[in-house]
């Protein structure tokens, strides 16, 4: 075996040297919630943009929000990943992991996944590659240079491209893909990393009908084994919806079934400015 073979081998993404590797925390879902937000407050130049806001994601759910714009959907996402402060309230991963003490980076280290409405994508590359450059390792420039797949990473890549419904694009260059398909591959990126909470905003935008049909199946599918909260439109919500949350004035307005949630006076009078 040569120097640069054995190097390799040292550096494979599963042998990292210790003082590499990442330390994850075990969250604490012993009362079956994932997401603890209690009390949110945040405001901008006066406005508030989220105002006294309580919201509990079981784990394994598929969670809806909906509202209109200026609810509060995109700031409460932004202070649970940590792109926002927050004026005051708690935010935690399971029972015990404080969201609010951390940075971005390591709120995606304990398992907390971001899908933006545009598709970011490295379009120069294949869709194998996009993979590849997602999975969850060391990315200090010597492991990146020196790392090779292994055969559980081989089997990892192949079942995501499978749940995606790109296995037959894998070679592909992503920037060749329909604007479906690059949506596609970045929820596939971010299940790389493995999450136990993905954040989905808007992922049907500007899809056809039949993308935006196979994006509702895919998300579904997800459900269960990790945490889904979707951000979109009634429309969208309605196909996949197991419980909604209706954001208004940067408070829960209402909580429920999509039938419930339909049929909410409130709701109703805010959204269709009618009565039933």
């Amino acid at each position: 075996m040569s120097i640069l073979d054995s190097t390799r081998d040292a550096m494979r993404r599963d042998q990292v040297w210790s003082f590499l590797q990442e330390h994850e925390q075990k969250v604490d879902i012993s009362h079956q919630v994932l997401l603890y937000v209690e009390g949110l407050n945040l405001s901008f130049d006066g406005f508030k943009a989220l105002n006294d806001l309580n919201l509990y994601i079981n784990d394994g759910e598929l969670r809806c929000l909906i509202g209109a714009n200026g609810a509060g959907k995109t700031t409460l996402m932004d202070v649970i990943t940590g792109k926002t402060q927050c004026d005051s309230g708690s935010v935690y991963f399971g029972q015990s992991i404080n969201l609010l003490d951390k940075d971005e980076a390591e709120i995606a280290q304990l398992g907390i996944g971001r899908k933006f409405q545009k598709p970011t994508v490295f379009e120069a590359h294949t869709v194998m590659d996009n993979l590849e450059l997602s999975l969850k390792s060391n990315k200090s420039v010597l492991p990146t240079l020196l790392a090779v797949l292994n055969g559980e990473e081989y089997d990892r890549i192949d079942e995501v491209l499978e749940t995606i419904g790109l296995k037959g694009e894998r070679m592909m260059l992503a920037g060749s893909l329909s604007h479906g398909q690059k949506q596609w591959l970045e929820i596939g990126m971010l299940l790389m990393a493995n999450p136990r909470l993905l954040l989905v905003d808007e992922p049907v935008a500007g899809m056809t009908v039949q993308e935006g049909e196979r994006t509702a199946e895919l998300l579904t599918s997800l459900a269960g084994e990790r945490t889904v909260v979707v951000e979109h439109d009634m429309e969208f919500v309605r196909s996949i919806a197991q419980t909604v949350t209706v954001l208004h004035q940067g408070s829960v307005l209402a909580e429920g079934s999509m039938d419930e949630i339909q049929n909410n006076q409130d709701v109703i009078e805010v959204y269709l400015g009618e009565a039933p």
